[in-house]
């Protein structure tokens, strides 16, 4: 009879594995050709980032092991206690950490510096497994969604007051979980239309026709369609539709002759479209005793109020650094030589590599250091400038394969707590790959955080390895034999 160790090992998921081992090693020789500086210093010097890279894939590599032997029904059991655990010492970051770029997030102990907030994504991954796996738990009761909603928005707040508002958007991506197990389609339309009405309503601010601001148009008239749309599907009577889509032509009619005589606000007008329809909507929902009706309307107030919260939360919330990095990534400034730098260095040293790239070491922007921070958050245009679009590619076809891997693994588990947990580890790693690249492509804005297993950092690299490997731990024991 096989020992419990090599059952374990025999069971592990091995392409899960090949590719973890594909990207690390990719990872460390380009963290070594972004930090190369023609001086001759070894891959494995200590002195060179590569050489300290080594050491925490070496040490990755014993947590994983370690975390292989663990019994996944302690993983479970211990949840709860590890994420209170966790909150305790994000909480105490805040006041013994230095001040590092204006954030107080490492906590320094001797030559090591630890992130805290990178393991914290294990810990609400293992409590949201743990938490949305019990006997007979529903999402959608009241009570059920609220708790798992305070089990990802505690540290998150926590983490934003360590002056780290980029991990913590990170935090968001466990909603794609949420949606997963049962979450009403409602709250992810609404986290997309905020995101939309957002960047519509602070691009287009300061832009105007004639006495009407674009911005605050362009999301009214959306918040108008979808009330109309939301009322009609779920009144389930074409008659709605076309109601309340003679309401709006109504109110634009009139606009219309009043502006041949004084300008007209259209934005007004829209605000009077979207009151009637409610009005209309509120009336239904009497006529047919349903209070499902009352959620368009409830949505179109909701939008109102954010509207009206936009400038407050990029002006009051948001630090001065972070609204420079959202106006150039939206091309509302061309800011070339400050916070449109980084992202204006990289696009050009991507686009330097053309096809087949430079060549391994041979990439000019990257060696001459015009790209900051490119050995860890920007570290992808190092790729892009040495191999090329092909080798781009290549690497995103094996950061695709890894999650498409992590979804079938998590699809493939007995019980819920696996799924659950493998499904938090791929909106992770999802959004982490999404942002990343995002931002170094000068799609999104530059919010700070690392490429997984890729970029230099100790602090990323474990936190990335506990959260894979732990499922892979799971996943060996689904058939109940160890």
């Amino acid at each position: 009879m096989e020992s419990r160790n090599t059952n374990i090992f025999a069971l592990i998921d091995k392409p899960t594995v090949v590719i973890y081992l594909l990207l690390v090693l990719w990872g460390w020789f380009s963290i070594y050709a972004a930090s190369y500086n023609y001086d001759g210093t070894s891959i494995f010097s200590l002195d060179g980032r590569a050489g300290k890279q080594l050491l925490w894939i070496g040490c990755a590599c014993i947590v994983a092991f370690v975390i292989m032997m663990f019994d996944t029904r302690l993983l479970e059991a211990y949840a709860y206690p590890i994420y209170a655990v966790t909150i305790l010492i994000l909480i105490l970051t805040i006041f013994i950490a230095p001040n590092v770029k204006g954030s107080h997030s490492w906590i320094v102990m001797g030559p090591v510096s630890i992130q805290p907030a990178e393991f914290s994504k294990f810990a609400v991954a293992l409590c949201l497994a743990r938490f949305m796996s019990a006997y007979n738990f529903i999402l959608k009761r009241p009570e059920n969604m609220i708790r798992a909603i305070l089990i990802i928005v505690v540290p998150l707040l926590i983490i934003i007051l360590q002056k780290e508002t980029g991990t913590a958007l990170v935090y968001l991506a466990f909603v794609l979980v949420l949606f997963r197990e049962g979450m009403s389609g409602l709250i992810l339309l609404a986290g997309i239309g905020s995101i939309t009405y957002f960047i519509l309503a602070l691009k287009y601010a300061e832009t105007y026709w004639g006495i009407t601001p674009v911005g605050e148009f362009f999301v009214l008239l959306l918040t108008n369609i979808v009330l109309i749309i939301m009322t009609s599907s779920k009144y389930n009577k074409r008659g709605a539709f076309r109601i309340m889509l003679y309401i709006t032509l109504a109110c634009a009619l009139v606009a219309g002759i009043t502006n041949i005589f004084t300008p007209v606000n259209w934005a007004y007008t829209l605000y009077v479209a979207i009151a009637i329809n409610s009005i209309y909507t509120f009336i239904l929902s009497l006529k047919v005793n349903s209070a499902k009706l009352l959620q368009p309307i409830a949505v179109a107030i909701l939008s109102i109020i954010f509207l009206f919260s936009v400038n407050y939360i990029f002006n009051s919330v948001l630090e001065p650094h972070q609204q420079a990095r959202i106006k150039v990534s939206f091309g509302m400034e061309d800011d070339p030589r400050g916070a449109g730098y980084n992202v204006n260095q990289s696009k050009i040293a991507i686009g330097s590599g053309g096809f087949l790239g430079k060549g391994y070491l041979a990439g000019t922007q990257t060696k001459l250091k015009y790209v900051p921070e490119q050995d860890t958050d920007f570290i992808f245009c190092t790729v892009g400038e040495e191999l090329g679009f092909l080798g781009s590619t290549a690497l995103l076809i094996l950061y695709t394969a890894l999650i498409l891997r992590i979804i079938y693994i998590s699809e493939r588990q007995r019980d819920a707590f696996g799924r659950i947990y493998g499904y938090c580890v791929a909106s992770i790693f999802t959004f982490h790959l999404a942002i990343n690249v995002g931002m170094v492509l000068g799609i999104s804005p530059v919010i700070g955080i690392p490429l997984p297993f890729f970029s230099y950092g100790g602090s990323s690299l474990w936190g990335f390895t506990i959260l894979l490997f732990t499922l892979l731990r799971i996943d060996t024991s689904r058939t109940g034999r160890i």
